[in-house]
């Protein structure tokens, strides 16, 4: 096998100019051969591919190619996380769907740009052969958000960061959602609350989060999910300061059992409200596993409407998160000649399923 490749490799000597001589056609019919399939006849265009396969002409550079015509071909998805978190986390994978289907319209590719949440590396952006980025849920005042900016190329930010002007946007009202989600638990009895978010900042933290450290998160979308939880309890009574949140960095079903653990290892509470379904759906197996009756004793809730979540009939707010991909990628792709700015925001819905009732001790209980 190694061999043959190499003997493939080897025999890839031919040029543009030396395959158009062969043909005995110039070398913007082979050119268009590869590019312009259009301007040639189905005959045509075969006996130029077919003699480039023969002399293992590889086709056009597509480096030089760029060079050429400023297009890389390629959207840059630029997120704080691994590679393979794009790939392991469902909210990331419906969105990435989304996106990927808007490139395959356009024809163009998808190139993942990931940067550590830990370390700013602007690097990565500005070494980005792409004609245009989506950033997705970034923290406010990030370094590669600010190298993106520099980019002379169109921008969309999916969710965060919202602070700068004269970009495209697609997002929801997560404040909104959350407030609903608060007043469905309190609706149905419930004022011992406790909270499981994910990372509010770039700084690692697992363990409980200070109001302080609420209102200044780095992360807009969860400061926005963690504000309307606090309106609509206080509309029922509840006063903030007296609900445990407990802070997870790592976005995963582990780090929502254990941060469940941690929470109702030192609290009461009767309901725990969390900022996404996969720290729910962990959270939903360390109470069993603790021996406690869901929702007897502890209803638990969610957020994002995951397949997983259906399944465990998680109580969750539903978005579109499919939708938000494909419609940053149609905004970046087709912007005709609009000068404005456009934001999109898609709509949620509260599921109240299976895993949120009345608290114990309530009336009909």
């Amino acid at each position: 096998m190694g061999e043959a490749l190499e003997g493939r490799r080897s025999r890839r000597t031919a040029t543009l100019a030396s395959l158009a001589a062969e043909l005995g056609v110039s070398r913007t019919t082979v050119s268009n051969a590869y590019n312009r399939p259009d301007q040639l006849s189905p005959a045509l265009r075969r006996r130029v591919l077919d003699t480039a396969r023969r002399l293992g002409y590889p086709g056009p550079d597509p480096v030089a190619r760029s060079l050429r015509t400023r297009k890389a071909g390629a959207v840059g998805l630029l997120l704080t996380e691994a590679l393979s978190y794009a790939f392991r986390d469902p909210v990331a994978v419906q969105f990435l769907e989304g996106l990927a289907l808007a490139c395959e319209d356009n024809g163009s590719g998808l190139l993942l740009v990931p940067v550590s949440p830990e370390a700013d590396d602007p690097g990565a952006v500005a070494r980005a052969g792409v004609d245009g980025f989506v950033v997705y849920s970034m923290p406010d005042d990030d370094d590669n958000f600010a190298a993106v900016l520099e980019r002379p190329v169109p921008v969309v930010v999916c969710d965060q960061p919202t602070a700068v002007s004269d970009v495209d946007r697609v997002g929801i009202d997560d404040h909104a959602a959350m407030v609903d989600m608060a007043r469905h638990l309190a609706g149905l009895g419930h004022r011992k609350v406790g909270v499981l978010c994910m990372r509010l900042s770039t700084e690692r933290n697992d363990g409980f989060a200070s109001v302080g450290r609420q209102e200044n998160a780095r992360y807009e979308v969860q400061r926005r999910r963690l504000s309307g939880l606090r309106e609509g309890f206080a509309e029922a009574g509840v006063d903030w300061t007296t609900v445990p949140v407990v802070e997870r960095f790592d976005h995963s079903e582990s780090a929502g059992a254990s941060g469940a653990e941690q929470l109702l290892a030192r609290h009461d509470v009767t309901a725990i409200a969390c900022t996404s379904d996969l720290l729910a759906l962990g959270a939903l197996r360390h109470v069993r596993e603790s021996g406690r009756h869901v929702p007897d004793q502890v209803s638990v809730t969610g957020f994002d409407g995951v397949p997983a979540a259906e399944r465990a009939e998680l109580t969750t707010i539903r978005q579109p998160t499919l939708d938000k991909g494909r419609a940053a990628g149609e905004l970046l792709l087709d912007r005709g000649d609009r000068q404005r700015s456009r934001t999109l925001l898609l709509p949620t819905e509260l599921l109240a399923r299976a895993t949120s009732g009345p608290p114990p001790g309530a009336s009909g209980r």
